[in-house]
């Protein structure tokens, strides 16, 4: 670990991304070698699952380049893009009228980037408090405009709460990399980085931990994998990998790396949890692959852990280090 943290900011850039591309160029020879073998229905189905999220990843980890490579202000648009893309496919699983399009239209083009724009402005107490104070105080004087009064208080909870997530959750995520730490510049990628990983591996970890331990599912009606003691594992996977990530990171001790991780990977792996409610609520039960009958893809269920993770990892890493 000392080796690693004492690497100068090319060394560790060049590392993180020989090991990165790396890492996925193994797994993607392992998953192309295991098509040539004979498998059943079932295993086909499980590994064209494994091929699309393989390939999410590849996406993921070129953008992590290239926004690396042009600097937090790309980044941060990147960011709104996928921001813009969540929320267009949250409307589009939710109930909506006509008497809510000037809420969409000022949630779409004026308050996603506004949030991205305070966002690269590093003004991170107006960015904290933004959506949460003015945007929900607006949106429900806009939707009253629109003169519909019928479900108004049910379509416009959904409104603010996409924005909540769609929009709030993942701007945070930018945001760690314009973040000033003690000692740590030019380095916000690898605190994303970090988030990343963190929330992918705490997924990954109650993922497989549903799959072999008895089922207790808390909620059975939203998600029959779900239990409490497969989250508590997951949570554990992501602080493992954050201890193991501490190398890259500003804390001062590798607990402090593996508390994040717990913090992250935990806060996470709930967001994938309240992604299968909303789901439910609108009677897609699986993406397949294709787009269902909404228009969703399924970016949403990508996106989630990490809309969750955001805003808690931020914050924690603010108190952190008293900013």
């Amino acid at each position: 670990m000392g080796f690693l943290r004492n690497l100068t900011i090319s060394q560790q850039i060049g590392l993180l991304f020989v090991v990165l591309f790396g890492l996925l160029l193994l797994v993607t020879v392992i998953a192309f070698s295991r098509t040539l073998l004979d498998r059943s229905d079932a295993e086909m189905t499980a590994h064209e699952q494994f091929k699309r999220d393989l390939r999410a990843v590849w996406i993921g980890a070129v953008l992590f380049w290239i926004s690396w490579v042009a600097g937090g202000i790309v980044s941060t648009l990147l960011f709104g893009l996928v921001s813009f893309l969540a929320l267009r496919e949250f409307v589009t699983l939710t109930h909506t009228r006509r008497g809510d399009h000037r809420s969409l239209l000022l949630a779409f083009f004026i308050v996603l980037p506004l949030q991205y724009a305070i966002a690269a402005s590093q003004r991170f107490d107006l960015f904290t408090v933004f959506i949460p104070v003015y945007v929900f105080l607006a949106i429900p004087v806009v939707s009253a405009l629109g003169n519909d009064p019928q479900r108004f208080l049910e379509r416009t909870a959904k409104i603010q709460w996409g924005i909540m997530v769609c929009v709030y959750g993942m701007s945070h995520a930018p945001a760690l990399l314009l973040l000033e730490l003690p000692d740590y510049r030019d380095r916000g990628a690898f605190l994303v980085l970090y988030l990343v990983v963190v929330v992918a591996i705490a997924q990954i970890g109650q993922e497989a931990a549903s799959r072999r331990l008895r089922r207790r599912p808390v909620a059975r009606a939203i998600s029959r994998s779900f239990s409490w003691r497969a989250w508590g594992i997951g949570a554990a996977a992501g602080a493992v990998a954050g201890g193991l990530l501490y190398w890259s990171t500003p804390f001062k001790s590798p607990w402090g790396a593996v508390l994040m991780g717990l913090i992250a990977g935990g806060s996470g792996t709930l967001g994938e949890f309240v992604m299968h409610a909303l789901k439910r609520d609108a009677g897609v039960r699986s993406w397949g692959g294709k787009a269902s009958v909404t228009g969703a893809v399924g970016l949403l269920d990508r996106v989630a852990p990490l809309c969750f993770a955001a805003p808690v990892f931020f914050h924690s890493v603010r108190w952190y280090f008293g900013i």
